[in-house]
């Protein structure tokens, strides 16, 4: 009864924006009730580190329902106090020692924070654009992948903008940002509580920072608050502004932060490079000179040199690095391979688990292993990556072979087979299988 009755209020607040497009709307907060509160508590993870008052998701499940209803009643009063996130840092796997900082809320806050996310979800579904993958609901990495590969393999686009966006999660304007939700959210409970958001601040070795620009760190609100920004400074400056200007085909594909522009025509991928930081400045952005590449895409033999201008004829786009290869019939298509640094950060990653807990039992490791090898397989195996995760496959069996070794006797090849058979690893798979892959166009 209750998820019907969720599933109800959301379909009726999508019809409202969907008729209503546009415009502001702002009367939202009226679904906010007990089983929506259950229900964003239901999605919230409880797996994660606790904020900064220390209280774990099991301790604030103890009293759940009087929990959720003092946090409901608290954000529907404006009693509700933001608190600020505790600022950690982990390693970011780049090999060189660096770390990310990461914001960790407190559970309740997370509960919060999801709950004014499934009204945004709501509204904005009806808004975001089809270029937009990322943080979206029935949307994923893999279909952006897809898309793109589509637009190089049927629509002969050649000519890549692979951007980047410098610092971008802490570079949003708050202003702007509000202005761009003026247009259609102004329901006074949920603009207070992302207005709440925004200001808590980072609590770092005891001292509180408060945030005048950048989205909220480590909750659930920031990716879609993050989507709502990008949605009116990109995709709809791409799709409404630039595209009908163009002479050729194109596309924009977005997944978050990470962004791909690839262009049939050379002369329209140069124009919007030249006005793209431009735009982006506009709203206190900027393209980052290092990692945003203008690429020559096109399938190149010894009679068609790079083109002067790009930075180089592959890219990568969500840890696949895109090259051109051959199919089995010989013909140009375009291979969508795992990128050499998440394949080394993915074996490193083997290496240091099995380096720490080489002495547990040997049915332990193996059953960690295996959920590690699915994982890798469940993101990387794609059509067209066979050869990569064959490697990794191979690569993992000769990384558990040598940490046992290290438990005491070596462990040779032939004994190491033994052990396969009583607990073989889990074979390369191709998980996500492309629905039709044309051949290039000339």
């Amino acid at each position: 009864m209750g998820l019907t009755n969720l599933s109800t209020k959301r379909q009726r607040i999508a019809e409202l924006a969907r008729t209503k497009s546009g415009v502001a709307l702002s009367t939202l907060h009226h679904v906010l009730d007990l089983e929506w509160m259950k229900e964003a508590y239901r999605l919230t993870r409880k797996d994660g580190a606790p904020g900064i008052d220390g209280v774990t998701a099991a301790e604030y499940a103890q009293n759940l329902e009087a929990n959720l209803l003092d946090l409901l009643e608290r954000i529907i009063s404006g009693r509700y106090q933001a608190p600020p996130v505790r600022r950690v840092y982990i390693p970011k796997g780049d090999g060189a020692g660096s770390l990310r900082p990461l914001g960790i809320p407190t559970f309740e806050d997370k509960v919060a924070q999801r709950a004014i996310v499934m009204v945004l979800e709501a509204v904005y579904e009806q808004d975001f654009l089809p270029c937009s993958y990322g943080f979206r609901p029935g949307r994923s990495a893999h279909q952006a992948l897809q898309k793109l590969h589509t637009g190089f393999m049927r629509h002969g686009l050649r000519w890549v903008i692979d951007l980047d966006i410098e610092n971008y999660f802490g570079s949003i304007s708050h202003s702007h940002l509000r202005s761009f939700l003026d247009q259609r959210v102004t329901d006074g409970v949920i603009r207070r509580m992302i207005d709440k958001w925004l200001k808590a601040g980072v609590l770092e070795d005891g001292l509180l920072r408060h945030a005048t620009e950048g989205s909220p760190q480590g909750g659930v609100v920031s990716p879609c608050l993050s989507n709502i920004f990008l949605h009116h400074v990109l995709d709809e400056w791409f799709e409404n502004v630039v595209k009908p200007r163009l002479k050729g085909k194109s596309t924009l594909v977005r997944f978050a932060d990470d962004a791909v522009m690839a262009f049939a025509d050379l002369q329209d991928a140069k124009r919007v490079l030249d006005v793209l930081g431009k735009r982006l400045a506009r709203y206190e952005l900027t393209l980052h000179p290092d990692k945003t590449r203008f690429v020559d895409f096109r399938s190149h033999r010894p009679d068609r040199p790079d083109h002067p201008d790009s930075d180089g004829t592959t890219f990568t786009f969500l840890g696949f690095c895109h090259v051109w290869g051959k199919s089995r019939k010989g013909k140009n298509v375009v291979r969508q391979v795992t990128a050499k640094k998440r394949y080394a950060r993915a074996l490193a990653a083997v290496t240091d688990w099995c380096r720490k807990n080489r002495h547990r039992p040997i049915p332990e490791q193996h059953a960690q292993l295996v959920t590690k090898m699915r994982g890798h397989y469940a993101y990387y195996g794609i059509t067209g990556n066979a050869r990569r995760l064959s490697w990794y496959f191979h690569q993992v069996r000769r990384i558990w072979r040598k940490s046992l070794s290290r438990r005491g006797s070596r462990l040779n090849w032939t004994q190491f087979a033994a052990l396969l058979t009583r607990h073989p690893l889990p074979a390369a798979q191709i998980v996500h299988r492309y629905t039709a892959v044309s051949e290039a166009l000339p």
